[in-house]
């Protein structure tokens, strides 16, 4: 049996490094490919897709996972041989059901339609690409279609990004939090806004990536095993778990942007570069959903990044990086100005409170266009009338409206959003169990010091890859299902102290 899985293990290895190599052609593409490359990289991505489907889905690995159940039976649910076996039979069966033809296709189109979302959104031309949306909201349905039997059609395609979560449990969750969310935003309005003009600059932008940069290698980013580079949305991307990279955009009369989008993506390249190395080239070395994966880039953005400890440590090295800016404001001052409270219309710019409410827009939209209920051509509209009724705010123009995200014009509509709101709740449940382990976490981080909880991340949920499910990673570190209680009860606590709201809050 242990030959039979060092057979299973190269040839896992084999559609692991096609995947890479497409994700570098992505990587490339949108960094620093010029314009004129677009068709033929849509070509190369999608070549190296279909080789990696066509490896994956062959009968010898089905026939070598069929050899190995009695095997994987015998050993421990935890152990990494059995783990890795259940977890590629799972991906397996789920991936077997895609035909090689429409696998490819869907490459070709999002690679293609990507490209032109990045002509578009600066030109403010959503009719450039309305029709591709159209072909991927048709592409989007015949994918839910090949796993029949689920009670929406959107719950297949949230099944991919976050196991176990279907529409009906997340608009109960969302539902939850709105009825939260709501009166404490409104509660803060009230109290009035946060002079957070001291973040409008200007800010040279050498200067604020060079900062950035300090603050994620003091974090825990290997960049030994990582670089930053520049493009149109952040993300982070991993070729291996030796060369884990993320990218960043800088806006130099926003000082927010750039820096805690670097440590959002540092958050999800950390946890990559966390796994245990021997899972490397296997279905294992990957964070086990987008739940637990944003989970990780808002904790170290948010609930360290923007919080009072942080920056009592590095409130006073970005006063020396831009003097002339912050040398009159005080700590308590930029705190408060890095955790104001405004409806925007920038998804990632949004603030902790309001965010939410932007992520259960897009769940809305993309689940009424799958369900047939909204027409792509309707989608501008529907997305103002979303924003003025629950926001308060209407969007000028479609750049920073419907093309502002890059999810539904880079790859599928359906299963995009919903791992943001449920990194948050894992966020506020993971650094609560952390710091009951470790009270003096809070301590160390006002001193600069990380390493206690990144040993901790590192130990209860990096290693692991995809080894357990997000609810099985909950249970294994509070021994009780997630729950939306201590990401709510950190909301309160923290903006009812900045705002003032007292018991209310």
């Amino acid at each position: 049996m242990h030959k039979r899985l060092q057979e299973l293990r190269g040839m896992l290895t084999e559609v692991s490094d096609l995947r890479s190599a497409a994700a570098v052609l992505h990587w490339d593409q949108t960094t620093y490919m010029p314009a004129g490359g677009a068709d033929s990289r849509a070509r190369q991505i999608s070549l190296l897709e279909r080789l990696a489907h066509e490896r994956f889905i062959q009968m010898a690995i089905g026939e070598m996972l069929e050899d190995l159940r009695e095997y994987e039976q015998s050993l421990p649910y935890d152990s990494d041989d059995a783990s890795l076996i259940r977890v590629t039979r799972k991906q397996y069966e789920r991936e077997s059901r895609i035909p090689v033809a429409f696998q490819e296709a869907l490459a070709v189109h999002c690679a293609h339609t990507y490209q032109e979302w990045t002509q578009a959104r600066p030109a403010n031309d959503f009719a450039r690409v309305r029709p591709l949306l159209e072909k991927t909201l048709d592409m989007s349905r015949e994918l839910a279609g090949f796993y029949p039997g689920y009670d929406h059609i959107a719950d297949p395609l949230i099944e991919f990004e976050d196991e176990g979560m279907t529409v009906a449990s997340l608009r109960k969750l969302f539902a939850e939090l709105r009825g939260e969310l709501v009166p404490l935003v409104r509660a803060v309005a009230e109290a009035g806004p946060v002079d957070d003009t001291c973040l409008t600059g200007p800010f040279a932008t050498a200067d604020q990536l060079e900062f950035g940069r300090q603050v994620i290698e003091r974090l825990g980013y290997d960049f030994s095993r990582g670089r930053q580079d520049l493009t149109h949305h952040p993300y982070m991307i991993k070729f291996s778990l030796g060369d884990v990279r993320i990218t960043t955009r800088v806006r130099e009369n926003d000082l927010g942007e750039a820096l805690f989008g670097t440590i959002h993506e540092s958050g999800h390249a950390m946890y990559e570069q966390g796994i245990d190395a021997s899972f490397d080239g296997t279905p294992l070395a990957h964070g086990t959903s987008s739940g637990i994966h944003e989970s990780q880039s808002r904790l170290w953005e948010n609930v360290v990044g923007r919080s009072r400890h942080f920056w009592t440590f590095f409130y006073p090295a970005l006063q020396s990086a831009f003097p002339g800016q912050l040398s009159g404001v005080t700590l308590d001052d930029f705190y408060r100005a890095v955790n104001s409270v405004e409806p925007s219309l920038i998804r990632t710019e949004a603030d902790e409170l309001t965010y939410n409410l932007h992520v259960m827009i897009r769940f809305d939209l993309e689940t009424a266009m799958l369900e047939g209920k909204l027409a792509v051509r309707d989608l501008p509209e529907a997305w103002n009338e979303r924003y003025r009724s629950d926001l308060g705010v209407l969007p000028p123009d479609n750049r920073d409206g419907v093309l502002q995200d890059v999810h539904w014009f880079g790859g599928i509509i359906g299963g995009a959003f919903q791992g943001y709101t449920l990194g948050n709740v894992f966020a506020a449940l993971f650094m609560d169990a952390a710091t009951r382990a470790h009270p003096e976490i809070p301590s160390d981080i006002e001193r600069g010091e990380f390493a206690a909880l990144l040993g901790w991340l590192r130990d209860n949920i990096y290693r692991h890859g995809s080894k357990f499910t997000a609810d099985e990673l909950a249970m294994r570190i509070t021994g009780n299902p997630p729950s939306a209680a201590p990401y709510v009860s950190y909301l309160k606590k923290k903006y009812g102290a900045i705002y003032g709201l007292g018991a209310s809050g």
